[in-house]
């Protein structure tokens, strides 16, 4: 099978959705499958030499929406050379351009919503929420209706796409979503690691991976983690992500007022042996969000065998929970507490049994290879439908 990915940016620092489109195009041309990948990216964005699949770069994007004059006449171009295209993301220009181009082409789109259809954005951002109100109906609510169908990373993330906008029609398929395990030893991850944060060796460390944004409940963690750092003394917080400088240097600010600054290391945008590196170098992930959909660095500690304490609004918990394979509670300061608290009142044996339930439920649910069989029995399967409903389109005009 031909693959585009449509994205509206490669860079690493834009979270799950780049992480998960790059192992999906190693797994998928490991097995055969030819896929490409377009963006809005400037040509020269020093992030897409390092994409594992042909990339077009069809940005500079303008403004924030990503405006890409040549994108469409691009898609249209290229897009019959792919079996289906697929887009990754809402609210930017790559969905609007892709529908655009390949309205009366013979190729599917399909639209990856990637949480970003949360009600959770609706009341916490009520004004942003307005502003998307004004052109849902001649934008992002035509790409999705026409998208051949609008794929969910899970059930729960489905069903609450559906309290965003009344103005709601779309074909709906839940096709899982997952990652891949490090590929090096434990050990020597962990002492690349080190090498890189030898102050850190000593540590009992809690670890918060992803971009550093509202919705992560950064400032809760920093909350929670100076009710029980006190009589912790070897407990640090590291916190490895980028996002809006205004964010980060309010937390930093936070740090300062709650005395915790000096057990905090900020690391910036972890990457490679590094990223796994302070998976496997510490106690445990911490990730108190108020919306995931799914979560790609939850799955991604499973993988290194780390319990994941995690909120109840990431919409793997229940799986999670299920499994054994951390803890689980609300996303509050309250919350986030009792879930360090829990953790650290663990015996070691218990502490050691619950790294082997993490691996065990990513081995069970969450690898790249599960993810993939499930995208391209999705793909299948629609266009067996779709050439039914054209052959019977056939006989009746026939008739």
């Amino acid at each position: 099978m031909r693959l585009l990915h449509v994205l509206a940016t490669f860079d690493p620092a834009a979270g799950g959705p780049v992480e998960g489109v790059r192992q999906c195009a190693l797994a998928l041309g490991k097995l055969g499958h030819v896929v490409e990948i377009a963006t809005l990216d400037a040509p020269d964005a020093p992030f897409l030499s390092d994409v594992p699949a042909p990339v077009k770069a069809l940005g500079p994007g303008r403004a924030r929406y990503g405006l890409a004059p040549r994108a469409p006449s691009w898609l249209r171009e290229h897009a019959p050379r792919f079996d289906a295209v697929i887009v990754h993301g809402l609210w930017q220009y790559h969905g609007f351009a892709t529908r655009q181009a390949l309205r009366g082409l013979p190729v599917p789109y399909y639209v990856f919503a990637h949480g970003m259809l949360d009600p959770w954005f609706k009341h916490t951002f009520p004004l942003k929420h307005l502003k998307k109100w004004l052109y849902w109906p001649w934008a992002e609510y035509r790409v999705l209706r026409d998208a051949r169908a609008v794929l969910f990373t899970t059930e729960e993330e489905r069903l609450l796409a559906r309290q965003s906008f009344w103005l709601y029609r779309v074909r709906e398929r839940v096709v899982s979503y997952g990652t891949v395990e490090p590929q090096d030893d434990p050990a020597s991850l962990r002492a690349a690691f080190f090498s890189a944060y030898p102050a850190l060796a000593s540590r009992r460390l809690l670890l918060f991976l992803g971009r550093i944004h509202p919705k992560k409940g950064c400032d809760i963690l920093l909350r929670a983690f100076a009710r029980v750092a006190p009589s912790e003394p070897l407990l640090h917080l590291v916190i490895a992500g980028t996002g809006n400088d205004e964010t980060v240097a309010r937390l930093h600010a936070l740090a300062l007022e709650l005395n915790i600054a000096d057990r905090i290391t900020w690391t910036g945008l972890l990457q490679g042996d590094l990223k796994w590196g302070a998976f496997c170098a510490s106690d445990a992930f911490v990730l108190p969000s108020h919306q995931e959909n799914f979560g790609i660095a939850v799955v991604e500690a499973l993988a290194s065998g780390m319990p994941a304490l995690i909120s109840d609004k990431i919409n793997i918990w229940r799986e999670v929970d299920a499994d054994g394979a951390g803890l689980v509670a609300s996303d509050t300061v309250e919350g986030t507490a009792m879930n360090l608290r829990r953790w650290l009142a663990l015996d070691a044996s218990s502490r050691m049994h619950m790294r082997e339930r993490a691996h065990a439920a990513f081995i069970a649910r969450f690898t790249i290879d599960a993810h993939i069989r499930k995208l391209l029995q999705t793909l299948e399967d629609d266009r067996v439908e779709q050439a039914r409903s054209e052959k019977a389109a056939t006989r009746v005009h026939l008739v």
